[in-house]
């Protein structure tokens, strides 16, 4: 097995922006400012990756919507079938008699997965949504 090695570095702040950091770590439970740092600086790099059309994401859009919406289910079935090669899987859970979550897992070109994203969650009937992508390091 091999070891895994890390690299030290010395940062500089002014002493308002490391109490405010400080204060950010211990809200999200960070242990340490290098693991904090750490996550900081992957998510900035995902960003900088997904501004290169062919970066190859992987995205979860949720989604809660009034089922009794006329046409939305048959709306969001035709935008999940225009784009099924995309799709890794989906979940769809009863929350109460009117309202459906739905969970669609995706894959495939930062635009083509943040345009599906975008279409279900603008759907007339959903009622709110959100996106999440990873970068995967890879050009597909």
């Amino acid at each position: 097995m091999q070891k895994k090695t890390v690299s030290r570095i010395s940062v500089s702040l002014p002493p308002d922006l490391q109490t405010h950091f400080d204060r950010f770590m211990g809200k999200k439970r960070y242990a340490t400012r290098s693991k904090a740092i750490a996550d900081l600086m992957r998510e900035a790099l995902m960003r900088e990756e997904w501004s290169d059309d062919g970066a190859e994401v992987f995205g979860a859009v949720t989604f809660v919507y009034d089922h009794h919406t006329p046409g939305l289910s048959d709306k969001l079935t035709e935008i999940q079938h225009d784009h099924f090669t995309n799709i890794i899987s989906s979940t769809h859970i009863h929350l109460d008699h009117h309202r459906c979550l739905e969970i669609v897992v995706l894959r495939g070109p930062v635009k083509q997965v943040q345009g599906m994203g975008e279409q279900m969650i603008a759907t007339r009937g959903v009622l709110h949504g959100k996106l999440v992508l990873v970068a995967t390091g890879a050009k597909s």
